[in-house]
């Protein structure tokens, strides 16, 4: 079969779109045909080596993956072959950015019916980070106040929508290019980072702040005025501190998102009864996997790609 690898850390060039050996199932595994895998900023520190998370090499990249069930392990319960399935793999492990892969039966679920199978590869992980960020980390509730900083951004846009669901009221920073979007998805206020300063802007305190963007450590500090004393300060940007205030009681956490085939069955049924909105921005074949690394390495990537291996 086909598949994207690398065989040492380093630079987008160390990606070798090959052929490999097919693999087989072990027990309490599956294997799927792979419908499309999706690409993340992690895929990308994984290669580079500064993600400390120990990849056997070499490794499939590809973590969030969208298949049909073709093979099973055996103890497998509750999954059949021909079965439309997704998941959020484990990372050290080999992923999806291939023709087939092998993952653990507990990591997957139904696919969602009502959007392309292919596209349903970009919901897990980022879907995931937005709920454990909200709900998990931040302990968000009902008549709550949130502040999204990024929420034009993937899991921003799916913060917004998760919070607002939840009954919270959602205060979120957005560019003209993606306020239409973050009104869309349940925003009842958006504030324009690029003209406005937030300190100004936000009237009144937040019970959590939820930072999506590589945002300046200093700008990022002074936000914690923002939040009452004993809120929550949360960050999906692992790569920096997350600021809080022990004098307050505010609290931070930084947010390293886990595999939640729970949380992941409730998400896909929000995608289906058209609550949740899964973002596809760019559709790649695999073999431009490489390519779009090379780009990733020179600036960030937009929206939610996903990769197709046919």
């Amino acid at each position: 079969m086909k598949a994207v690898q690398f065989s040492e850390v380093g630079g987008p060039e160390v990606l070798r779109y090959d052929d490999v050996t097919t693999p087989e199932p072990d027990a309490r595994q599956v294997r799927i045909r792979v419908a499309a895998s999706a690409f993340s900023a992690a895929d990308a520190g994984m290669r580079a080596g500064i993600l400390p998370i120990p990849v056997v090499l070499p490794h499939v990249p590809g973590y969030d993956v969208s298949g049909t069930v073709d093979a099973l392990g055996a103890g497998v319960d509750g999954l059949a072959v021909g079965d439309a399935v997704i998941g959020f793999l484990p990372m050290e492990r080999d992923g999806g950015a291939a023709e087939s892969v092998v993952a653990p039966a507990e990591a997957l679920v139904a696919a969602p019916t009502s959007i392309p199978l292919a596209d349903a590869a970009a919901l897990p992980s980022v879907a995931l980070t937005a709920w454990q960020a909200l709900f998990d980390d931040g302990d968000l509730r009902s008549g709550q106040r949130v502040l999204v900083v990024g929420a034009g951004g993937v899991v921003g846009k799916y913060a917004v929508r998760l919070a607002a669901r939840a009954g919270a009221h959602v205060i979120a920073t957005a560019s003209p290019r993606s306020t239409d979007a973050v009104r869309a998805a349940g925003a009842d206020e958006v504030v324009d980072h690029t003209t406005t300063d937030l300190l100004d802007a936000v009237d009144g305190q937040v019970d959590v702040l939820l930072n999506t963007a590589p945002i300046d450590p200093e700008q990022f500090t002074a936000l914690v005025a923002l939040v009452r004393d004993g809120g929550v300060v949360v960050s999906t940007t692992a790569w920096m501190p997350t600021p809080g205030d022990d004098a307050r009681g505010v609290r931070a956490t930084t947010v390293f998102v886990l595999p939640h085939r729970q949380r992941l069955t409730e998400l896909v049924s929000l995608v289906d009864a058209g609550e949740l909105t899964v973002e596809v921005t760019r559709r790649i074949p695999l073999a431009e996997l490489p390519a779009l690394h090379a780009e990733a390495a020179v600036g960030r990537i937009a929206g939610k790609v996903v990769v197709l291996p046919a």
